[in-house]
């Protein structure tokens, strides 16, 4: 098992020093893609398992609260949490607007009845929030988005001049043989299977996150209604 390992591995690297200068740069660019996929996938596998984590821990916090300004301190320990962030943020704008609403009916130091505008405001604020969290869990993904698209196509740019660089042989010396078409068909294969394998990691870990960046979005949704509906009852 071994050896036919090495054997492999000698042969490719014998296809590769045959390759044409063209060809050479096509697996280096695909190579160079395939690299910088595995450090964003691996970014965004740390990246959302520390969200996963700070937003289960910072909701089994939240919901055990009885107001909303409860969990305000701790929000900050779960800064890698959008919905840690968006509560803190709809916090603080809450409390603006209490402080707003006391300033212009003095004597008045509960139940300061916010208006629909206020609450409108406040829900701007945090969906905005929101929109920006989303945002920083999006970034970067938009590379394995290119790698999907571009890595198949530069698989194949580089199938087709292993293609003609065989049938130039063929041209050159007047013969069909195996040993003359063989250089030009190992390489334009290479260049498929390192396409391919820079496409089809970049391909699954995109959908992946993009997956989770919805779900995310979703559960951030939902805790701005039960946010504004709990925020409505302490304001009767």
């Amino acid at each position: 098992m071994l050896y036919s390992q090495v054997l492999a591995v000698s042969s490719i690297w014998k296809i590769v020093g045959e390759t044409s200068t063209f060809g050479v740069i096509i697996l280096a660019i695909l190579c160079g893609m395939s690299v910088i996929s595995w450090v964003v996938i691996f970014h965004k596998w740390r990246q959302f398992r520390a969200v996963s984590s700070h937003t289960e821990k910072f909701l089994h916090h939240f919901r055990r609260t009885r107001k909303l300004g409860e969990a305000h301190a701790e929000a900050r320990s779960y800064a890698a949490s959008p919905i840690a962030n968006i509560y803190r943020y709809g916090v603080e704008e809450l409390m603006h607007l209490r402080e707003l609403k006391n300033g212009s009916a003095s004597g008045q130091s509960s139940g300061t009845g916010l208006t629909d505008h206020e609450f409108d405001v406040l829900e701007m604020t945090m969906e905005k929030t929101m929109t920006d969290e989303m945002v920083k869990l999006e970034r970067q993904v938009v590379y394995l988005a290119t790698t999907t698209s571009a890595a198949p196509f530069l698989g194949l740019l580089g199938t087709v001049v292993g293609i003609m660089d065989s049938f130039w042989s063929i041209g050159e010396r007047g013969s069909a043989s195996l040993a003359v078409v063989a250089p030009g068909i190992a390489e334009a294969l290479l260049a498929t299977i390192v396409g391919l394998g820079a496409a089809i990691p970049a391909v699954i870990a995109y959908n992946w996150a993009n997956a989770r960046t919805k779900n995310l979005h979703d559960r951030s949704s939902g805790f701005i209604l039960d946010f504004l509906a709990r925020a409505k009852k302490e304001e009767i």
